[in-house]
């Protein structure tokens, strides 16, 4: 079916997961465990990923859309941590229908001001915009153990930039390839009820499943996952090497290994 805006799928009360799409495998297998599991799903290109593919964002995203287009799974698209503006404004040319905005390098300041203008950017051209308040996209920084954020700046952060939804640090890191991370549930409630918009955790990768269903339930909305579909891939490559010279003798049952893991946390996430 065609592609959905983010913005029908984000919406405070429910969950929904965001996996993280690297190569045509991972956008295979992310489609096909939504569909197996009967859930929505939102896949996400991040500037990372654009960078592996030399700069190039369209291929990965017109695979992506295709691949969408010919699923019974309703999907969004979304491109995030993008922290270079050139490639923001891309985004409104290729499908995407949110961003999320990274101007957690910079201090506060001017990560307002710069996260108000890509707000403004986005919603002129249609676009739901995320963003974060401290380095939460610096795999440590505000995902390092013991940072939280504070549930009064998040609230003046969202007033004066406009953006639709908030990733939050409430105790989860990047990048875990171990699900031990042990969340701030106090915290996300507080969060939830001082915020208008809805929740984001990014870093879900290393959150156990009872961690997630009680993130959802007190009030995170938008679950994003990366490292676990990474940690499927290479676990089932490393199993079938060596396979002779023929990449799909391994690359069949990594793929396999994501849409299995995508159909889990689709369980866990939406219910």
């Amino acid at each position: 079916m065609p592609l959905v805006k983010t913005a029908e799928l984000v919406s405070p009360g429910t969950g929904i997961a965001a996996f993280n799409v690297i190569t045509l495998e991972h956008a295979e297998a992310i489609i096909a465990g939504a569909e197996e599991a009967g859930a929505p799903v939102i896949c996400q290109i991040s500037e990372n990923a654009v960078k592996f593919h030399h700069g190039r964002l369209g291929p990965v995203t017109a695979a992506t859309v295709s691949l969408a287009e010919s699923s019974s799974a309703r999907v969004a698209l979304h491109l995030d941590h993008v922290t270079d503006e050139s490639l923001l404004r891309r985004a409104a040319d290729h499908g995407f229908g949110s961003v999320m905005y990274d101007g957690s390098r910079h201090d506060y300041a001017e990560n307002v001001a710069r996260t108000a203008e890509a707000a403004a950017w986005a919603h002129a051209n249609g676009l739901w915009l995320e963003a974060e308040l401290g380095e939460i996209g610096g795999k440590d920084g505000a995902h390092a153990p013991g940072v939280r954020t504070d549930p009064g700046e998040a609230a003046r952060f969202t007033a004066d930039t406009s953006v639709d939804a908030l990733a939050v640090a409430v105790g989860s890191s990047h990048a875990m390839t171990d699900r031990t991370a042990r969340l701030d549930h106090d915290l996300i409630l507080r969060l939830r009820d001082a915020l208008p918009v809805p929740l984001v955790l990014h870093g879900s990768s290393g959150v156990p499943d009872d961690e997630l269903r009680r993130a959802v339930r007190n009030g995170m909305v938008k679950i994003n996952i990366g490292t676990a579909l990474n940690v499927a891939f290479t676990g089932a490559v490393a199993g079938h090497l060596p396979s002779g010279v023929d990449p799909r003798g391994y690359l069949a049952p990594a793929r396999d290994a994501m849409a299995r893991t995508v159909a889990h946390l689709l369980g866990v996430v939406s219910g």
